[in-house]
């Protein structure tokens, strides 16, 4: 088992620099502005052979009340609780601070495990910084430059410490679990429709940070979770807005970390608020997932409030139909994140969406499936005039399904039409949940030369 390893300090000192030098990749959101970071997140970080679970938390703040910084502060606590390793960052350039002494004192009532880290370093402008920390009373500290690389070696020790003995984790009498790949779920959807919400009802923990404040998520956060089995990498980003409205460097920032989670996601769930259900910008967001080829499920939440709910699934079967025909089938998900009702048809209809995002039909059935079709209704005739003969058809490959129909002039074939072989082969292989693409190639004539 790794051992885990909590970044904390004040605001602004590079944590969120830090994680994303200790995991190797851009993952945490960085940008000048304090309080970037709101909810925790996790990574797997390695230094040299040493690997180890990775915490990043948002920036210690001294509120105990129902604020938003009291509640991005019990968030540090749960992640302080359960690490091996607490370290303490604090900005060589800025000095000690009376709030990075508060927050020592406090980890010292913790009994928690802390390795002081002095960032910012580089250059002799950090010199005086480094010096000062030994007055915070935590041992000798380690200077380093997240953002330049420089001293991250030295953390090797402190966190080896902590690590468990490799011979002591090895028990001759159990098999080694074999890591499958956890499927990628993204909660996607404008902001304050209760997508953190939704993820703290399925985990069973106030993993996230909410509240009625509307963009609290900033960053697209991954929580792995498993259900029947299946490893879940459940994914909440923050909340999507017309780009007209998108205006400041960090909410572009969220934006951009939102469509990469949708577009490395393999099931994405659009979250509706039942009181607005598919406006201009949730279409927006639909189409987008539908153009990925992600496999896709619409999860209407707040469905508590909701009287008629006949009514108000008419109204968005109708709104689907008109405004969104490509997202024909798409399965419907209707709970309440705050109260729990109808979460129990989340995952199986995700689980179902992602088996058929994979399916794979043979080529035997799909051909009869074809001929089926232009029996019952063939193709309309050509530019020139003459019939479109439709030969054959292969699926080259999933994810999502795809199909490639050959015949003699298969660029005539009108929209119209193609949507309909769409619709139909969702219907024939009963598809739920997933993009189709139809594709066209031009089959060669075999009597061209003769």
């Amino acid at each position: 088992m790794l051992p885990t390893v909590v970044i904390v300090g004040r605001p602004n000192v590079g944590k969120s620099t830090l994680f994303n030098r200790l995991v190797g990749r851009r993952e945490a959101l960085v940008d000048d502005s304090p309080g970037v970071t709101r909810d925790r997140r996790e990574g797997e970080g390695s230094i040299a052979d040493l690997s180890f679970r990775l915490v990043d938390t948002a920036g210690l703040e001294d509120a105990f009340d129902e604020s938003l910084p009291a509640r991005m502060r019990r968030q540090t606590e749960q992640a302080i609780d359960s690490a091996d390793l607490v370290m303490l960052v604090v900005d060589a350039r800025a000095g000690i601070t009376p709030l990075d002494e508060h927050f020592a004192d406090w980890l010292r009532t913790r009994s928690a495990n802390v390795t002081l880290v002095v960032n910012k370093c580089e250059g002799r402008a950090g010199e005086s910084g480094y010096l000062e920390a030994y007055s915070l009373g935590l041992g000798g500290p380690i200077a380093i430059s997240a953002e330049h690389g420089e001293g991250i070696h030295l953390l090797f020790d402190p966190i080896a410490a902590v690590a468990p003995d490799p011979a002591e984790e090895w028990d001759d009498e159990e098999t080694p679990e074999v890591d499958g790949r956890a499927l990628q779920l993204a909660i996607v959807g404008r902001p304050n429709v209760g997508k953190s919400t939704l993820i703290n009802s399925i985990v069973g923990d106030d993993r996230m940070l909410t509240g009625p404040e509307a963009g609290i998520t900033r960053d697209a956060i991954s929580i792995e979770w498993e259900f029947d089995g299946q490893k879940i990498a459940l994914v909440d980003t923050a909340g999507l807005r017309r780009k007209a409205r998108i205006e400041e460097k960090l909410e572009k920032l969220s934006v951009g970390n939102s469509l990469n989670a949708i577009q490395y996601a393999h099931v994405v769930a659009l979250v509706l608020d039942s009181d607005q259900m598919l406006e201009k910008q949730d279409l927006a967001i639909a189409r987008h997932v539908i153009e990925e080829g992600r496999a896709f499920i619409i999860v209407v939440n707040k469905w508590d409030l909701v009287t008629d709910g006949a009514a108000a699934l008419r109204v968005l079967h109708d709104r689907m139909l008109t405004s969104l025909p490509q997202g024909s089938g798409t399965p419907i998900v209707t709970l309440s994140a705050a109260t729990g009702r109808g979460l129990e048809r989340l995952m199986p209809t995700v689980l179902a969406a992602y088996e058929h995002w994979n399916r794979r039909v043979p080529t035997a059935a799909l051909n009869d499936w074809l001929e089926g079709i232009l029996e019952r209704h063939p193709p309309p005739l050509a530019a020139n005039k003459r019939s479109i003969r439709l030969r054959y058809v292969t699926q080259p490959k999933a994810r999502p399904p795809t199909v490639v129909l050959f015949g003699n002039r298969p660029e005539d074939l009108p929209t119209s039409y193609l949507r309909y072989l769409e619709n139909s082969f969702r219907e024939t292989f009963k598809l739920v949940g997933t993009p189709i693409r139809i594709q066209t190639r031009k089959s060669n004539n075999p009597y061209h030369k003769k």
